[in-house]
C-alpha cells in the first residue's frame, strides 16, 4: 500500500467528483488515518464518537449522510452494526491505481539550434510575446478598478472623519452650553434669593462628577438642576421656628411660697 499514491488517487477523484464538500474529505481523511493505523488492513472497525471527533464533525446527521454519500460514490464499503456496543464495519477501497503519474521533462530531447537560428528565434518569440501582452487589458482594468476603489475608501474616510470632527465639536457645544460658570451660577441663586454658598456648594457638586444627573445621564439644563437643588435646601433645612418659652429657667424673681 503506497500511502502518497492512495491519496493522490483520492484527491484526483475529489476534484472531478462536483458531490462531494470539506465534510465529505475530512471524513474521509479520518478513515483512512484508522486505516492506516490498522496497517491497511480491510475491514476495519470504527465508532461513531471516535470518528465524528477526528474528523471534526459535530451532527450525527451530518455523518450518517457523508458515510452514506462516500458508500454510494465508491470511496468506501460502509456496514453499519445498529448496535452502540458494537463497532461498524468500513472498508476502504485501494485508489493508489487511479492516481495519474507526473510525466518528467525531457531534457534529452531538446534540440539546440545554431547560433544564427538562435537570434531569429528569439527576435520571433519576442514580437510574439509583444503582440499577446498587447491583446491582454485585463490587468491594466484591475489596477484601474483597484485605483478606483482605493480613490473611494479614502473618500468615504475622510467624509467619517469630518463627521466624527462635527459630533465631537457638537457634543462639546452642547457640554459647555450645560456646563455653567461658577458666576453664572452665583447670579441665578441671587436672582433666586438664595444664599452664595449654596451657589458654591451646587456648582462644586456637578462640577466634580462631570455635570451628570445621578451620576450617569448628562445634563440637559442646569438652571432646572439649581431649581431642584433649591427645593430640596427648603425641604432638608426647614425656617426655624419661633424660639419658645421655657418655663423651666426665668430670669423673673419667682415667689415659691404661692401655689402653683
Amino acid at each position: 500500500m503506497n500511502y502518497i499514491k492512495h491519496l493522490t488517487g483520492f484527491f484526483d477523484k475529489v476534484v472531478s467528483d462536483k458531490s462531494l464538500n470539506p465534510t465529505h474529505i475530512s471524513l474521509y481523511i479520518g478513515l483512512f488515518q484508522y486505516w492506516n493505523v490498522n496497517r491497511f488492513q480491510n475491514p476495519i472497525s470504527i465508532t461513531r464518537n471516535e470518528i465524528m471527533s477526528i474528523s471534526k464533525i459535530a451532527s450525527k446527521a451530518t455523518y450518517h449522510k457523508c458515510m452514506r454519500d462516500l458508500h454510494d460514490n465508491g470511496y468506501i464499503k460502509y456496514e453499519p452494526s445498529y448496535n452502540p456496543f458494537k463497532g461498524s464495519m468500513v472498508i476502504l477501497f485501494n485508489l493508489a491505481e487511479d492516481a495519474e503519474p507526473v510525466q518528467k521533462k525531457d531534457n534529452t530531447s531538446k534540440k539546440i539550434l545554431p547560433i544564427n537560428e538562435q537570434v531569429a528565434y528569439k527576435q520571433q518569440t519576442s514580437n510574439d510575446t509583444s503582440n499577446e501582452q498587447a491583446l491582454v487589458s485585463s490587468i491594466n482594468n484591475t489596477n484601474n478598478t483597484n485605483d478606483l476603489n482605493l480613490l473611494e475608501n479614502k473618500n468615504q474616510f475622510l467624509k467619517n472623519q469630518n463627521k466624527s470632527a462635527k459630533e465631537e465639536k457638537s457634543a462639546a457645544k452642547k457640554e459647555e452650553k450645560n456646563s455653567p460658570t461658577i458666576e453664572e451660577v452665583k447670579t441665578y441663586f441671587q436672582e433666586n434669593n438664595f444664599p452664595e454658598i449654596e451657589a458654591n456648594k451646587f456648582f462644586n457638586y456637578y462640577s466634580n462628577n462631570g455635570w451628570l444627573i445621578g451620576g450617569k445621564t448628562p445634563m440637559q439644563n442646569w438652571k432646572t438642576a439649581s431649581q431642584n437643588w433649591m427645593l430640596n435646601y427648603n425641604k432638608f433645612n426647614p425656617t426655624e421656628s419661633p424660639t419658645k418659652t421655657n418655663h423651666l429657667t426665668t430670669t423673673t424673681n419667682k415667689d415659691y411660697s404661692e401655689p402653683l
